[in-house]
């Protein structure tokens, strides 16, 4: 119920108006704090793809369709990768008489009826027995033995690919090291927790050279964008965290103690071009004006004002629609090839920095008539005090208009973060972002770990150093046989 008209002349009438709009912004600051405690932990708010498709054009239905169209066609090609066996079933001898005129059913139909049905082995593990020779000379002075055969990790039991598959479970699906050792144990390979995490540290550092590499080619690289999020240690018990760093295809981890700057000094610390992030400040170690530019994120502006819907719904939603004409051009240059061009650059000039001026005006009119510590006013302010950054995209076509690669990578931590809850201490979360790197990076190239880690753990020591690039993921090619 809407309370009764204030009387003006009442010298109350002031501190009621201020103590009314204090209890406003209180109320929609617990809204929000509400639904952030007790809502949905997924996507809270759509992504600008599924907004653009309910108003696209008959040309961006087509070019939808065929990409659609493309797609199956990948998974059709996908299919054949799969191993296949072909099972004829012959008509029962009781089926074969005509109900109809008491004759014999023999002829044949075409080819029959084809159906698919995927059905899954048990593990394909071997226990493969090595039995070296052993020759004696006839002066029975001397017993010559043939070579063990390689391994992957010293003492170890295991080949590479049973290492590469463990890793890969940890780092791709986040399936804790306890539930992959009842796994083992289910096709008969006797396993234990503390077996397999011996494992999967001994993995990390022999691997190291390889994840350290592949940060160091991200930070020579002009774009760079980055992100952050925490996993606890156990030892000592406080909250430890992991960084990401993306360049193009390249994806690396680094983990820290702290949510300090100090970690993106070290990993881009005198390096030149761009860095790719929201506004935390722990990035300004290594922007200007001694460093990378900085440019920011309008999804993390973006999310502000879908935060603010329910408490100002009809300016907040015209805030989305000036950041949906932004990503409308992205999507239209990506369905017409021409990501990147010079033509993107153009539609960017035009069409990008009108919408950006737009949404600018707009704000500058709206942020006086709201509290500045209403959701609605907090987008606002947020979105102002980072604008120089938001709209670097403007003028490089190089540059993505968000962070979201960043965020993405690091789902598989927040996973992990559910599944196996923390990392034993420092040095652990060190090896686990480091095989997240590889993972990753395998992943996003369109490798499968699983061959690049087997190949590379037996290949990895007498590598020469001076060529270490040739065994990162992006440019790994597989040893001949």
């Amino acid at each position: 119920m809407e309370p009764p008209p204030l009387d003006h002349d009442c010298p109350l009438v002031p501190v009621v108006a201020d103590l009314s709009a204090k209890l406003k912004a209180a109320l929609e600051r617990i809204e929000k704090l509400e639904r952030q405690r007790y809502g949905k932990k997924s996507e809270k708010m759509p992504p600008p793809a599924t907004e653009l498709r309910k108003a696209e054009t008959p040309q961006e239905a087509e070019a939808r369709r065929l990409a659609a169209l493309e797609t199956r066609q990948e998974r059709a090609a996908l299919k054949k990768q799969v191993e296949a066996e072909s099972i004829r079933h012959a008509v029962p001898d009781e089926a074969k008489g005509c109900p109809k005129c008491g004759g014999t059913v023999d002829r044949p139909v075409g080819d029959g009826k084809t159906t698919t049905e995927y059905e899954y082995l048990p593990g394909r593990f071997k226990r493969i027995e090595h039995t070296q020779e052993k020759l004696a000379c006839a002066c029975g002075k001397y017993i010559a033995t043939a070579p063990a055969p390689p391994r992957a990790l010293d003492k170890s039991p295991y080949g590479p690919g049973f290492i590469a598959h463990l890793v890969t479970m940890k780092c791709a699906d986040a399936i804790p090291l306890h539930r992959l050792a009842r796994q083992y144990q289910r096709v008969g390979i006797p396993m234990s927790r503390s077996t397999l995490n011996d494992h999967f540290h001994a993995t990390a550092i022999k691997l190291t050279a390889l994840s350290h590499r592949l940060l160091q080619v991200i930070a020579e690289s002009r774009i760079v964008l980055a992100d952050e999020t925490p996993l606890v240690m156990q030892r000592p018990n406080r909250r430890g965290y992991v960084w990401t760093f993306i360049a193009g295809k390249l994806i690396a981890y680094r983990f820290s103690a702290s949510r300090s700057g100090k970690t993106a000094a070290a990993v881009l610390g005198g390096t030149s071009g761009t860095l790719v992030v929201d506004a935390y400040t722990g990035y300004n170690r290594v922007t200007q004006p001694d460093g990378r530019d900085r440019a920011g994120c309008n999804a993390h502006a973006r999310r502000g004002f879908f935060e603010a819907l329910s408490s100002a719904p009809i300016e907040a939603r015209k805030a989305l629609d000036l950041f949906l004409e932004i990503y409308r051009v992205e999507h239209e240059v990506k369905v017409r090839g021409i990501v990147r061009s010079p033509e993107h650059a153009a539609l960017r000039q035009t069409r990008s920095r009108d919408a950006m001026e737009r949404l600018r005006t707009w704000l500058i009119e709206e942020q006086p008539r709201h509290p500045p510590k209403s959701p609605l006013g907090e987008a606002i302010s947020y979105t102002l005090n980072q604008w120089k950054y938001l709209t670097r995209f403007l003028d490089d076509v190089e540059l993505p208009v968000d962070n979201n690669q960043s965020e993405g990578a690091l789902r598989i931590v927040a996973l992990g973060r559910k599944n196996f809850l923390f990392v034993g201490d420092e040095e652990s979360g060190e090896h686990l972002a480091g095989l997240y790197s590889l993972v990753s990076t395998c992943e996003a190239n369109g490798v499968d770990p699983i061959a690049y880690l087997r190949d590379v753990l037996m290949r990895v020591d007498t590598h020469p150093a001076s060529r270490i690039d040739e065994l990162l993921p992006h440019r790994w090619v597989a040893a001949a046989a």
